[in-house]
This record gives structure tokens, sequence and C-alpha cells, in this order.
């Protein structure tokens, strides 16, 4: 079995190994992680498509499970959160070799128009895609005026 990258096993440590690992243990330390950079940055695209009577927000999340994603619309900002913590050690069996899998944490937020109907929201993942579906305002909507 090969592995993507060397496993170091004593105390030798290669400068550029070492360098990479001071990276990512700085990365960490920014963009809130832990001092071991236990964090990475989750770079998952999200489209936004505006139809006649919707808005729709499509956003890649995978491996995420819908217990870990919150979205909320707040003062027409929606936020869309998600975050998913490492396995527990514990449950599984024998020595890591290579772990990359720890923590992930995924934030957007967007600026949602005026039109946007607060009350009538959906949202659904399946196979590592959020679809939220935001109504537009009944009011907001154009209509056409009979001429007497």
């Amino acid at each position: 079995m090969s592995l993507p990258t060397r496993v170091v096993r004593n105390l030798a440590v290669d400068p550029f190994e070492h360098m990479h690992r001071e990276f990512d243990s700085l990365m960490g330390r920014m963009f809130g992680g832990q001092p071991n950079g236990g964090i990475r940055l989750a770079p998952y695209a999200v489209d936004v498509r505006e139809g006649a009577d919707h808005i729709y927000v499509d956003a890649e999340l995978p491996g995420y499970k819908k217990e870990e994603v919150e979205i909320t619309l707040e003062n027409q900002a929606l936020t869309i959160s998600a975050e998913k913590n490492e396995e527990k050690s514990e449950e599984k069996q024998g020595e890591y070799l290579l772990k990359e899998r720890r923590y992930d944490r995924f934030l957007r937020s967007f600026t949602l128009p005026p039109t946007v109907d607060d009350k009538k929201v959906g949202a659904k993942l399946a196979d590592g895609m959020l679809e939220i579906t935001l109504n537009t305002r009944e009011e907001t909507k154009p209509r056409k005026i009979a001429v007497n």
C-alpha cells in the first residue's frame, strides 16, 4: 500500500515537512483552530440563482450530515454553517500512519434582497448538496395592471 505522504517514525525530521507542519499550525491559529493546526479551511462551492418567484442557493457540503448543518435567516442575511469534528480515536482500531480528517468548518453568509419572504424557506441536504429555496413575497412580485 502506498501513502500519499511520507511517514516519519524517528526524531530525524525532514526540514520541509517540519516547515509544512509549522505553516499548518499557524493557519490553524489564525482561523480559530486548535494550536496543532487541527482546522482546515473547507473550500466548498456555493451557487446562488434567482428565478421569477424564488432565490435558490446550492452549496456543496460533502461528508456533512444534516445534524451538522445550521441555516439561519436574520435581518436579510442568510448564513450557512456546518461543522464536522474528528471521529473518536477510541472507536478506531490501529495506529494512524496518516490522519488528515480532523475538523472541518464551513461558514458562508449572503445578504438577501428585501423581496425575500423569511417565513417561506425550504432546505434539503442530499448526496453532499445542500439546496435552499427562498420564496419572494407576493407583494413584491411583478403583476399586470389592467387598463380601463
